[in-house]
């Protein structure tokens, strides 16, 4: 979205330094700053002031700046109180100049696959942008908007959440008119009290759609679906039951969906080329907003048959030795867990293993942690925990001393929540090519 400075100042009721320049798209991380960005030093962890020097470098046309830095002398800035809170306000204002349909995905489980599949149905007849990987903050979010082109219809925006407020924080900004809420599962618990405290911050969602928006609401969840009562919007529902349903769903020996769907627009079948039953959810969710947004059936399945998720979610590799991988690292809580343990249990194999981490943020991670293990117990799957004992058995010191004689017919998944960083083992599983 390109804007000249003095808009943006005026926009965030900043100090503009220096000359009037004009910019297009934002960046907050100096790596991947591109030509012509405005940069915002976030404060947090590390001071991003610390990386202006680096992002003039690669290319940025001026910066936010809340501190005395010295690059405000030689180059265009504008002096905020809070450069994370201006970004969130350049955000609104950006939003403010786009006539973009925006949809907002938020759910304890499938959201970025969810976004990922959105975007892949509606781009086929709609200019379509959509979070990079899980940009669902209060800084992945506005990034988002601000990178999106000037010309864009479809603005597909997960949202993340850690606590009450935030979804609504972030639908302040970025105003959706179609919201979408995949499941409330024990994610983030700890922090709400619960999961009827997750139910209630992801309902933030549909509380701040408009009454000509619509929301999509997962029909086999009980909690998501008694949302409907909480929004003056449109409903459309979906699942095995609902307004858009999956019929006659099978798996083949990669776990991939092929399923019928039955909509208000008519009904296709549907094949696609990422693993795992819960990927047919996803992908209702998907072809509902398609729909709702005026996308033929047709090519919104079209778009579906070939879409990619983002990376560590049921990723599939297959070693050398022909041993399967399900690179599902990017995060976990028990909902998730569950699907992942009912997916590789759906493949094709001789032997199934899951390397699994800490789940974390969990309001009683015991129980949650045993339950999984349970579970693996019961689908007859090898259960290897890393990093933690809170599954009942013994943490390995090295999962690859058990995962050795890796195999044709062998497949192992690899999940936990981010912070374990067990895509480390799948790095080590490939490397070595077992």
């Amino acid at each position: 979205m390109k804007m000249l400075a003095s808009e943006a100042a005026h926009a965030i009721g900043g100090r503009l330094l220096g000359p009037d320049v004009e910019f297009d798209g934002v960046s907050f991380d100096s790596r991947v700053t591109e030509p012509h960005q405005l940069f915002v030093p976030i404060v947090a962890e590390r001071n991003g002031h610390d990386f202006i020097g680096a992002a003039y470098d690669a290319g940025a046309a001026l910066h936010l700046t809340s501190e005395a830095d010295p690059f405000r002398r030689d180059h265009t800035a504008i002096e905020v109180a809070d450069t994370a809170t201006a970004l969130m306000a350049l955000a609104a204002h950006g939003r403010s100049r786009s006539d973009a349909q925006v949809v907002g995905v938020t759910g304890s489980v499938g959201k970025t696959s969810t976004k990922d599949l959105i975007a892949a149905a509606c781009s086929t007849t709609l200019r379509t942008t959509a979070n990079e990987r899980s940009f669902n903050n209060e800084q992945g979010l506005p990034v988002t908007i601000l990178n999106a082109p000037d010309d864009v219809e479809a603005l597909v925006l997960e949202m993340g959440m850690r606590g009450f407020g935030e979804i609504s924080a972030l639908c302040e900004v970025a105003r959706p008119s179609i919201g979408v809420v995949t499941a409330v599962g024990h994610s983030h618990t700890e922090r709400v009290g619960g999961i009827e405290g997750v139910a209630r911050a992801k309902r933030e969602l549909v509380e701040a759609l408009p009454k000509d928006g619509t929301a999509i609401l997962n029909a086999d969840d009980g909690r998501v679906a008694a949302m409907v009562s909480h929004t003056g919007a449109s409903v459309v529902t979906y699942g095995h039951a609902g307004d858009v349903r999956i019929a006659d769903l099978v798996l083949d020996d990669r776990a991939r969906p092929h399923f019928t769907i039955d909509t208000p627009w008519g009904s296709e079948p549907v094949r696609l080329a990422v693993s795992g039953e819960h990927m047919a959810m996803n992908a209702a969710a998907a072809i509902a907003v398609a729909g709702s947004l005026g996308v033929d059936l047709d090519a919104a399945v079209a778009g579906l048959a070939g879409a990619a998720i983002s990376g560590m979610r049921m990723e599939t590799i297959e070693l050398d030795s022909g041993a399967i991988v399900i690179n599902d690292a990017y995060n976990a809580n028990p909902t998730s867990m569950a699907a992942a343990l009912d997916a590789i249990v759906a493949m094709k194999a001789r032997r199934r293993f899951a390397v699994l981490g800490l789940m974390g943020e969990l309001d009683d991670p015991v129980t949650g942690h045993r339950d999984v293990a349970r579970r693996a117990e019961a689908l007859g799957i090898e259960l290897i925990a890393v990093g933690t004992d809170l599954y009942g058995v013994r943490a390995a010191i090295d999962p690859l001393d058990t995962l050795s004689d890796l195999g044709d017919g062998d497949v192992v998944l690899v999940k936990a929540s981010r912070s374990a960083g067990l895509e480390r083992v799948v790095t080590a599983l490939v490397t070595a090519g077992a």
